[in-house]
């Protein structure tokens, strides 16, 4: 992957625009979350409208739907697990404050080098090794684990962020993994096919679990409205950017740049939200931050 100083001026402000996105897509399903929207139904709309977009791009761009059998076993699967993780995540940012929720997933890295290890036998890198501390001690400080900067002592503060934290790392698991079985079943597979496919899958999944709750859970205020259209908009508008534009800017697949996400997830939390947390929060956050895109900087 090449190094920051190879990219371009648009190929950065690119990056950074797409992480500006889907921050603002977390921050968009927090509000509509708080006004009567469930999971599921979130996740139906944003799915099938980006399944939509980025089908339409298919068309438009010519691209041949080839499927050889190896693709045609792995997709089904690779759908379920970005089923799954689009449910988590969203399940995390309904519960922690949003920043917080993006900075427990985005251990995704350390997961990913795990199930390499247990699915194909991979060895972990030395450099995912040094990290997986760093990243942890930076998650704990961000997570407040103790419970110092909220005063509410480790047992009270873990009765309050539990769930989501579980969530979260549930929806790293399963997108790791994920990646894992992309990466070696359908990596040859082109990306806009393979989105379009498990976006598919994904809304049908999500349309599954609203009929098991009796149906669409609706917003019961105006803003919630607004955060349903925003976080569908935000999210499809960002995977649009990413298969239209980083292609042409010689960008390969999702760069470490992109993981700045939780920081403008922070920041427009606190303007949007009023969300706040502690500076020893904040500075655990940037510690994963900054492993992350260490780790996603390396040479390949």
């Amino acid at each position: 992957m090449p190094r920051p100083a190879s990219l371009s001026t648009a190929a950065f402000a690119t990056l950074l625009l797409i992480a500006l996105l889907m921050g603002a897509n977390h921050v968009a399903a927090r509000v509509a979350f708080n006004h009567g929207v469930d999971v599921a139904t979130a996740v139906v709309f944003r799915s099938s409208i980006t399944a939509l977009v980025v089908g339409m791009l298919l068309v438009v761009q010519k691209v041949p739907v080839r499927l050889s059998a190896k693709h045609r076993r792995a997709l089904p699967a690779i759908g379920v697990l970005i089923a799954v993780q689009s449910l988590c995540l969203y399940s995390s940012v309904a519960r922690l404050p949003v920043a917080l929720a993006l900075l427990a997933f985005n251990t995704y890295p350390l997961w990913t080098a795990l199930w390499a290890r247990l699915v194909y036998g991979h060895r972990p890198e030395r450099r995912v090794l040094l990290a997986m501390p760093v990243m942890l001690v930076g998650l704990a400080l961000a997570l407040d684990v103790f419970g110092a900067a909220s005063g509410l002592g480790a047992a009270g503060q873990w009765s309050r962020i539990g769930a989501g934290v579980a969530f979260a790392l549930a929806a790293a698991a399963t997108f790791g993994l994920a990646l894992v079985f992309t990466q070696h079943e359908a990596g040859d597979l082109d990306g806009r096919l393979r989105t379009a496919t498990t976006m598919g899958q994904v809304a049908l999944l999500a349309l599954v679990g609203v009929a098991v709750q009796g149906g669409f859970h609706l917003p019961d205020a105006a803003a919630g409205w607004w955060g349903l259209v925003g976080l569908t908009l935000l999210y499809g508008t960002g995977f649009t950017i990413m298969f239209t534009v980083l292609p042409r800017l010689g960008v390969v697949g999702n760069s470490a740049i992109m993981n700045v996400e939780p920081i403008f997830a922070l920041v427009l939390a606190w303007a949007v939200l009023g969300q706040s947390i502690a500076p020893s929060q904040v500075a655990g956050g940037l510690v994963v931050v900054a492993t992350v895109m260490w780790l996603g900087l390396r040479r390949r």
